[in-house]
C-alpha cells in the first residue's frame, strides 16, 4: 500500500469518526431540554370539563366530594408538590334559581385556595351547568358550559328541595375514613384519562358566564398565600413571592442566553404530575 493511499484512508476514517461524534451529540437528549418539557402547570391537574361531568353522577354534595377524591378519577392536583394528590373540599351554596359547588384545596395549614366552581341553573326542563376555573390556576375567563335535561342529573331533587347546605367537615391533615392518599400520575396518563371521561361531554369553552342567576361562591377570593409550588397561570404577588423562595421542583432554571441549566440526573423526570415523595401529613 502506497503512502498516498494510506493517507487517504486515514483522512476518510477521521471524517467518519468526526461525523459520528457530531451526530451523537445532536441526537443526545440535553437534560435542560428534558427538564423544560416536564414543566406542567397546576391547571393540568384538574380537567374542568371532567369535573363538570361529576354532577351527573353524584346524588348530593357529599357524594360529589367523594367522587372528586377517588383514586383514578378526575383529580390529579398536587399544588404543594408533596407527591400526594390534593384533597378537594366541597362547599355548597346557591339561591332559589341557581345552586353551586365551590371546590377548594388546603396546600398548607391555614391556607385555602379555591380551584373551581360548578354552578347549576334550572331553565325549564333543562339544567344549565357552568364550570369556572380559578383565575390564579387557570388564567382569566376560563369557563365551560353545557345544558342537559333535568333527568340527566341524580342530584337535582336534592339541590332544589329544602335541605341543609353541605360544607365539608374535613381540613388540612384530617380526612374521611374512606379516603386514602394516592400519588399523581404522569401528565400524559392523566390527559388520556380526562379525554376518556370527556368523550360524551357536550361542554363548550366560553370566556364569560352565561348564567342568568349565578350565585356567588362563599370562597370567592380565597387565595393561598403560601403552600403552592406548582406553576400557576396568573399568580398573585404573594404567590409569586412564595414561589420565588420555594420554586417548583420541575420549574425551568435559566442560565442566560435562552439556555437552561443542567439538573442532576436524579431530578430529570418526565410527565409533570408523575411526582413522588412527601408524606400524607404534609398535605
Amino acid at each position: 500500500m502506497s503512502e498516498k493511499t494510506l493517507k487517504i484512508i486515514i483522512a476518510v476514517f477521521a471524517v467518519i469518526v468526526l461525523w459520528m461524534f457530531i451526530s451523537g451529540r445532536s441526537s443526545r437528549p440535553r437534560y435542560g431540554d428534558i427538564n423544560v418539557q416536564s414543566v406542567v402547570s397546576a391547571a393540568e391537574g384538574l380537567d374542568l370539563k371532567a369535573a363538570g361531568e361529576l354532577v351527573k353522577k353524584a346524588k348530593n354534595a357529599e357524594e360529589l366530594e367523594k367522587l372528586l377524591n377517588t383514586s383514578g378519577g378526575v383529580n390529579n392536583l398536587d399544588l404543594n408538590e408533596d407527591g400526594k394528590v390534593d384533597y378537594i373540599y366541597v362547599t355548597e351554596y346557591g339561591n332559589d334559581r341557581s345552586k353551586g359547588f365551590s371546590l377548594t384545596v388546603q396546600p398548607a395549614p391555614g391556607e385555602t385556595q379555591e380551584v373551581a366552581t360548578i354552578d347549576i341553573e334550572k331553565a325549564g326542563e333543562k339544567a344549565n351547568v357552568e364550570i369556572r376555573g380559578n383565575e390564579q390556576i387557570y388564567g382569566q375567563n376560563r369557563y365551560y358550559h353545557y345544558s342537559s335535561p333535568l333527568t340527566s342529573f341524580l342530584l337535582m331533587s336534592y339541590l332544589f328541595s329544602p335541605h341543609r347546605m353541605f360544607f365539608s367537615p374535613w381540613g388540612y391533615g384530617h380526612y374521611p375514613g374512606w379516603y386514602g392518599a394516592y400519588r399523581p400520575v404522569p401528565a400524559s396518563a392523566y390527559r388520556a384519562r380526562a379525554n376518556n371521561i370527556n368523550r360524551s361531554s357536550t361542554a363548550q369553552r366560553t370566556t364569560s358566564s352565561s348564567l342568568q342567576n349565578r350565585a356567588v361562591s362563599p370562597n370567592s377570593g380565597k387565595v393561598a398565600g403560601r403552600g403552592i409550588r406548582a406553576p400557576l397561570k396568573n399568580p398573585t404577588r404573594t404567590q409569586k413571592s412564595f414561589q420565588a423562595r420555594n420554586p417548583s421542583k420541575f420549574a425551568k432554571r435559566a442560565t442566560g442566553f435562552g439556555r437552561t441549566s443542567r439538573p442532576s440526573r436524579p431530578s430529570v423526570r418526565r410527565g409533570g404530575f408523575g411526582r413522588s415523595g412527601g408524606s400524607f401529613g404534609g398535605k
